[in-house]
């Protein structure tokens, strides 16, 4: 066999670079409105100022990394961080089966696809009822877990039931967005036929489209469980127990050796979670954890991600697993229900909505609110950006190769892992040693957090794609480097694009949990809103929130169109 020569090896610059153009060409206008929209964010949040580093917090910073070699391994913290891990997972997963249930039926209600059977002809658009179901969605979504979890608290009390209705309502409303949409993108033949044929419409749907969008629907219940186990870590900012309020405690304190054990637990519970997702989606033929790119009516491509029905003793083992663990879990937790339905609960919602209606909207607040509102944005953009470009940067060496030395997987993989599993208000603590107060350190915090998520999910639409067209030009005598910058890369990056785009859509709502922590943005405000007990500004607040969220959601899918 012949050893090419160098004029072989090199590769045609038109034709190696035909991917990227034909990718540019198509997005050339969104491409350059986010460079636009970085460049600004970047000026808002204060990149540019030469007074951002505090050097008199480096020597804490020295303090925390070193304390990483003596960890807190006494018995009595031991124990406590095994019941601590304990409380955040039960919090997960009863978080979870609330969300489903609020998912499943919102899902299927906001799916165009069910308004569509129930009425003729099939092809027409849906009418009112499907907006009305939509809208009912939005306003749970574009509140934070964190913010339901205080407002539970003053109704509820400190109890077990807040942190599970915090997460299950905010992340119900969630699945069934993505539900909904991963029902409209179901091939719809075998439920036209049924259609045609005379069947009702539950039928049809039961049996036509529900068999064929079920790994994928399974499939993102498994990632909704390790975003669960994240945002019951991050529910510890407002004292709901479990790791994240230890960990707060212990950094708080400065006690840094007990932080890195808690931290080592979070990093375990989810390497775990990541790990049985990832088995269970390989059992289901569901390669990735979220596609959120698939153009409506695009059956074609939504029948190559749209795998075998799973087999019928797959599904029972994980209702038998989901029947035995979520019972378990309220045992454990133990929340008491009653205080839904008591005069107390319904004295304290009545007061509470009184105080907060009328909202302040007089001339100054609404000035703040559109002010802190753009920092907002910007702090969302401005960490979204290097959560991108450092997430497509680490896709190649993050990304399981058939090839080559393992060590750049895993050594990329477990950073990515640490990344994500530590909560974003904790990110923002530590930028806070070595920064002064504001916008920034909160970005530089969304933006560590969300590399450790987006990283992970671009490495695996690298490993989803195709690699025919890689080993073509690995065989051509290109290097390994080369072969995924001219065919890799471009065939993954509008799957890259749309995650960035949709982790927007969830980092312009996390910019509050920061802002707790004095980083900055309409988080912030709220913070001080409610230390001084200022409900009519809450409210106005929250309404700032609520239409930067209506915004951000609207933006990314627009950007997210041309990429299909």
């Amino acid at each position: 066999m012949s050893v090419p020569s160098a004029a072989q090896r090199a590769l045609p610059l038109p034709e190696a670079f035909s991917p990227w153009r034909s990718l540019l060409r198509g997005a050339r206008l969104v491409a350059l409105l986010t460079l636009l929209a970085v460049a600004w964010a970047a000026t808002q949040t204060g990149v540019f100022r030469g007074d951002l580093i505090n050097a008199g917090g480096w020597a804490l910073v020295q303090q925390f990394f070193a304390a990483a070699l003596r960890p807190e391994l006494s018995p009595a913290f031991l124990r406590l961080t095994l019941e601590s891990t304990l409380v955040t997972f039960a919090y997960a997963v009863c978080g979870l089966a609330l969300s489903l249930v609020i998912g499943l039926a919102g899902g299927v209600l906001s799916s165009e696809v069910w308004w569509l059977v129930h009425q003729r002809p099939f092809v027409a658009r849906p009418g009112s009822p499907w907006l009305i179901a939509r809208g009912a969605l939005a306003l749970p979504r574009a509140i934070h877990e964190v913010l339901w979890g205080l407002f539970l608290v003053r109704i509820l009390g400190l109890d077990p039931l807040v942190a599970i209705l915090a997460l299950g309502i905010p992340f119900g409303a969630i699945t069934a967005k993505v539900f909904s949409e991963i029902l409209d993108e179901t091939p719809r033949d075998a439920l036209r036929a049924l259609l045609n044929s005379g069947a009702p419409p539950g039928h049809a749907l039961l049996y036509g489209l529900l068999p064929r969008a079920l790994p994928n629907l399974l499939s993102y219940t498994f990632y909704r469980l390790e975003c669960a186990i994240r945002s019951a870590t991050v529910l510890g900012v407002i004292g709901a127990g479990g790791l994240g309020y230890q960990v707060l405690l212990s950094l708080q304190s400065l006690r840094y050796g007990e932080m890195w054990t808690l931290i080592a637990a979070l990093v375990l519970l989810s390497g775990i979670t990541d790990w049985l997702s990832a088995r269970v989606r390989q059992v289901l033929g569901a390669p990735a954890r979220l596609e959120v790119n698939l153009a409506p009516g695009c059956e074609a491509q939504a029948a190559q991600l749209t795998r075998a029905t799973p087999s019928s003793r797959g599904l029972l083992a994980l209702l038998g697993l989901a029947v035995l663990v979520v019972p378990l879990a309220l045992v454990y937790l133990q929340p008491d229900f009653g205080r839904l339905v008591s005069p107390r609960t319904q004295a304290l919602l009545g007061q509470m909505l009184a105080e907060m209606f009328p909202p302040d909207l007089s001339g100054d607040q609404i000035a703040r609110l559109l002010q802190l509102s753009l920092q907002t944005l910007a702090m969302s953009i401005v960490a979204m950006a290097i959560a991108g470009l450092f997430g497509l940067a680490l896709a190649h060496p993050a990304a399981r190769r058939e090839r080559g030395p393992r060590w750049p997987y895993w050594l990329t993989r477990g950073g990515l892992l640490v990344l994500r599993a530590v909560p974003a208000p904790v990110w923002a603590l530590l930028f806070l040693f070595v920064m002064f107060p504001g916008p920034l350190p909160g970005a530089l915090a969304l933006a560590v957090h969300n590399l450790g998520i987006l990283g992970r999910l671009i490495a695996e639409a690298v490993e989803n794609v195709d690699q025919r067209p890689t080993r073509a030009l690995q065989h051509a005598g290109a290097p390994p480097l080369h072969a995924f910058f001219y065919s890799t890369l471009p065939m993954t990056i509008p799957q890259s694009l749309a995650y960035i785009f949709y982790r927007w859509e969830i980092c312009a709502r996390e910019t509050v949990i920061v802002g707790f922590v004095g980083a900055g943005g309409l988080g912030r405000l709220l913070t001080e809103q409610l230390s001084s007990f200022d409900y009519p500004g809450l409210s106005a607040t929250l309404i700032a929130l609520f239409g930067l969220t209506f915004v951000v959601d609207m933006l990314s899918t627009v950007a997210r169109r041309p990429l299909r």
